[in-house]
């Protein structure tokens, strides 16, 4: 059997490149600073060549430096705009004129959200027409636009779809893992977005939680040595207006992964619940990466979690959203740790606080939260703010700190010099060399679990056999945050199955049943790959909300996450195992998943290969000897759920695979 490769069409069509700045805009802004500030200046503008303005204002002026452009751009404006730039809207619930009209900060895209034409050049178009608006606003400062490109800019189809985080925790790789960021971030840029909500930091303690895939590992050194990707995504210091990075987003401050089970409010049984430790612990285990990736890595920005904190030994019982978190996002980030980079709150994370709007408003912004995250409400969270300052219960001081932070992020990213997309990386998106990087992210990643008889590297000789529900699905392999916000297993984008893979990699008779159901011949090597089904967030909790999320399910409800195989995976690595004459099972997955004794008897073969991503070909690498398994275990593999939370150094730690396992092959 030969199998059909998917179309990688990702070339981006012809375009003309746009003026670096829209000068009749420019113009505007001169001739609207009239009377706003006896040190406002006239400008000379160069209108035959935009962008070069030899400007007497010295906020437009590009050889002075960030902070005197910031003072100076900060004492013409009014209150009114102050609170236009700490407000961030959804693309689908705003408008090129709102910005103009609002002086918002920012645009996002959340998980999904999409431009009709998704494309490269479809996104470049998108972005620069936010732009537009901001110029065309009385300063003309220009709009940030952020995306969450978790494992690649993979809500664009199209994109190198990168092995999620806890994959790459498993290669232990700091180098790889930084360029894999740096590729993430030249693909985002290239297509218009100039700030990335990732990477995440979270230390993942108990594999129950939704969030699991999203988490380098479960120790804080393991997640401190990866947060390199901060580097990986925005450079060294000072390369944050190349046109290959983006501004970072270490998140989610903190604790997000020490959740308790069973403390969140709603269906969600882990994710947004409640850290109950000791202040030893929480710094030991949440806070611990965030110390290299702000101090030696320079993150830009920062994103509280929509977990609480409850310190245990103060005994009061009084969780504390880390939204609203004072303590932690003032006292610490911005103090103890000297991160003089801006506070962007989660989707909608005000509306947790206790209180009325204006009090669930003025506590995040007194907390330390700089841009609200408010992708429908954001013109009730400006009416909000502004009632606040005037009534003195949030001060002039606490908005000059806030958009000092936010502007200083635009000069950093140069966009008061190139405001809009630069597009001459646009027909790398998705390269020959980027998918390169990305197999072997997912070769590395791969963990050997069990190797009875030498099983692999694969024989060339004997026939083979592939079934299971995840052999030939790239939107399974490639998990949540894949197009969509949940993903998908109807989400197909270019890339490799790895029933394909092992086609390719084979050049032999290849028998595929997803089920099993085809006898297995004689002599036949089994491969059977199964695991999870896609799912983000609190919607993939052991125990969480079943719902039909993905338009392609046909409103039929997910499979329910118990970190378990289901019934029909289950039987069909039974029937493989039973009839093939050797037998290797690789489960997708985002976490580690229960293994029955009696069924782990029958494999010869186990490997985790987590969540790939678009490059199934680097799982055959490695199963045909072509690469050696390195990888190693970033989370403890628990023998039952039951286990959890299980993590190395507990006192009663006996997991079927300890933390670091992995075996190797020549």
């Amino acid at each position: 059997m030969k199998v059909a490769r998917r179309s990688r069409d990702t070339e981006p069509r012809p375009t003309v490149r746009r003026a670096a700045l829209a000068v009749g805009a420019a113009v505007a802004l001169v001739t609207g600073l009239a009377g706003v500030g006896a040190s406002a200046a006239p400008a000379t503008l160069d209108t035959a060549a935009p962008g070069k303005q030899s400007a007497t204002l010295p906020y437009l002026n590009p050889r002075l430096s960030t902070e005197r452009r910031v003072d100076d751009l900060l004492s013409r404006m009014t209150m009114a705009e102050k609170i236009g730039q700490m407000t961030q809207a959804e693309r689908a619930n705003a408008t090129p004129a709102d910005v103009t009209e609002l002086g918002l900060g920012s645009i996002l895209s959340g998980g999904g959200s999409v431009p009709e034409d998704n494309t490269p050049e479809g996104w470049a178009d998108m972005v620069d027409a936010f732009q537009d608006g901001a110029l065309a606003s009385r300063l003309g400062i220009p709009v940030l636009y952020g995306v969450d490109a978790v494992h690649g800019h993979a809500n664009l189809y199209g994109a190198t779809v990168f092995p999620h985080n806890i994959g790459l925790g498993a290669t232990r790789d700091a180098k790889l893992v930084e360029e894999v960021n740096h590729i993430t971030a030249k693909e985002t840029r290239a297509t218009g977005p100039q700030w990335n909500f990732a990477p995440c930091l979270c230390v993942v303690r108990d594999d129950r939680w939704g969030r699991t895939y999203e988490s380098f590992g479960e120790t804080p050194g393991l997640v401190s040595r990866l947060s390199v990707a901060v580097r990986g995504l925005q450079g060294r210091r000072g390369q944050l207006d190349h046109r290959d990075r983006v501004l970072a987003t270490p998140k989610h401050f903190a604790g997000d992964g020490l959740t308790t089970y069973g403390t969140p409010t709603g269906d969600y049984t882990v994710d947004q619940g409640i850290s109950i430790v000791s202040r030893q612990e929480f710094a030991r285990l949440a806070l611990a990466p965030y110390w290299p990736a702000i101090q030696r890595y320079g993150a830009g920005s920062v994103m509280p979690s929509f977990s609480s904190v409850d310190w245990t030994e103060d005994g009061v019982g009084n969780p504390t959203k880390m939204t609203a978190h004072r303590e932690l996002l003032t006292g610490v980030l911005k103090g103890r740790m000297g991160f003089d980079g801006l506070v962007i709150s989660d989707w909608e994370a005000i509306h947790q606080l206790p209180g009325t709007w204006n009090e669930q408003v003025r506590a995040a912004v007194n907390a330390g939260i700089d841009m609200a995250m408010e992708p429908a409400q954001f013109r009730q969270f400006i009416t909000a703010l502004t009632e606040e300052v005037e009534a003195g219960r949030v001060s002039t001081a606490r908005i000059d700190d806030a958009v000092t932070r936010i502007l200083t992020a635009k000069f950093e990213l140069g966009l008061f010099e190139e405001p809009y997309t630069d597009r001459r990386n646009l027909d790398e998106v998705g390269s020959a060399k980027h998918r390169k990087v990305a197999r072997q992210a997912v070769a590395e990643s791969q963990v050997l679990l069990k190797n009875r008889g030498h099983v692999l590297p694969l024989s060339k000789k004997a026939p083979l056999y592939v079934a299971g529900s995840n052999a030939d699905n790239i939107g399974n392999q490639a998990g949540g945050w894949t197009l969509t916000w949940q993903g998908g297993s109807t989400n197909v984008i270019p890339g490799s199955t790895i029933l394909e893979a092992v086609d390719d990699a084979s050049r032999r008779n290849v028998t595929f049943s997803e089920t099993a159901s085809t006898p297995v011949p004689s002599g036949a090597t089994g491969i059977v790959v199964v695991g999870e089904t896609p799912y983000a967030e609190g919607f993939g909790d052991v125990g969480g909300p079943q719902w039909a999320y993905d338009p392609g399910d046909n409103g039929v409800p997910r499979p329910v996450k118990d970190m378990k195989l289901s019934a029909a995976d289950q039987q069909a690595v039974d029937t493989v195992c039973t009839q093939a004459a050797e037998c290797v099972v690789i489960v997708i997955s985002g976490r580690p998943l229960e293994i029955a004794p009696a069924l782990l008897s029958k494999i010869d073969g186990l490997v985790a290969g987590w969540l790939p991503g678009s490059e199934g070909d680097g799982v055959a690498d490695v199963l045909f000897g072509k690469k050696r398994f390195t990888g190693k275990l970033p989370v403890t593999w628990p023998r039952t759920v039951e286990q959890e939370p299980i993590n190395v150094g507990d006192a009663d730690y006996d997991p079927l695979y300890p933390y670091g396992f992995g075996l190797s092959t020549r």
